[in-house]
């Protein structure tokens, strides 16, 4: 009687039905696209060397107003340059220097970067413009009479000690000035005497409104007298 040898079982056939569920695909670590590098943060000094270099008919010689929404310009003709912390602390600076302000306030046209005239300086802008040039003219005027009002007060002082009879001390405290800081305001003041000093503003505009004298030669006696229309003596006119 023939023996018969158990078969093997074969493993089983995965399931070819669509919706069977399938086993999971071992994970191949994925090439992960390089980052693009950040751009160096630039000063505002490098920034306009660039921007002269990228758009010379723009940023080389004087300030001229700019087109709105500028820095969307530079970035599309120099993507990855700039980052954009770097051009808006370069237009801060450009845009709130007093030569723009002044190319704002009377120009009528702003400009691409190509140098080509893009759009209208409104009258909105051109307003805020003049008020700030103002508010800066009144700033100067202020420190201009501070400065001199102080520079005066250290001519008193060191006047006043050169001629006083008091101590050190009790100087000081008429004066109401330190005694540490005394030294430093009368070797200020002694340069500020050794100085030529101009005339007052003030004292130029009387000067140059003041009325003019003749400025012929000088003549010693009255002025003489026209003779009469007639015939001279000699019988000719």
């Amino acid at each position: 009687m023939p023996t018969t040898e158990p078969v093997p079982a074969l493993p089983a056939e995965p399931d070819a039905s669509p919706d069977a569920p399938q086993p999971a695909p071992e994970a191949t670590p994925e090439a992960t696209p390089a980052a693009s590098p950040k751009p160096a943060e630039l000063s505002p000094a490098v920034v306009a060397e660039k921007l002269k270099q990228l758009a010379p008919a723009l940023f080389t010689g004087g300030p001229r107003p700019l087109k709105l929404r500028i820095q969307v310009d530079i970035q599309e003709r120099a993507p990855g340059v700039f980052s954009k912390q770097a051009l808006s602390a370069f237009f801060r600076r450009h845009t709130g220097s007093t030569s723009y302000l002044l190319a704002v306030a009377k120009g009528a046209q702003r400009f691409d970067l190509d140098g080509q005239p893009a759009g209208d300086i409104t009258d909105e802008h051109r307003k805020v413009a003049n008020e700030e040039l103002a508010r800066r003219r009144e700033n100067q005027q202020s420190r201009r009479e501070l400065e001199e009002q102080q520079r005066r007060n250290r001519a008193g002082l060191l006047h006043d000690f050169e001629r006083t009879t008091l101590t050190r001390a009790n100087f000081c405290v008429l004066k109401g000035v330190a005694d540490e800081e005394l030294d430093g305001l009368l070797v200020l003041a002694r340069e500020e005497a050794a100085q030529p000093r101009g005339p007052a503003p003030h004292e130029q505009h009387q000067r140059s409104d003041a009325p003019r004298g003749p400025t012929g030669p000088r003549r010693d006696g009255p002025p003489r007298r026209p003779g009469p229309s007639g015939p001279g003596r000699d019988g000719r006119r």
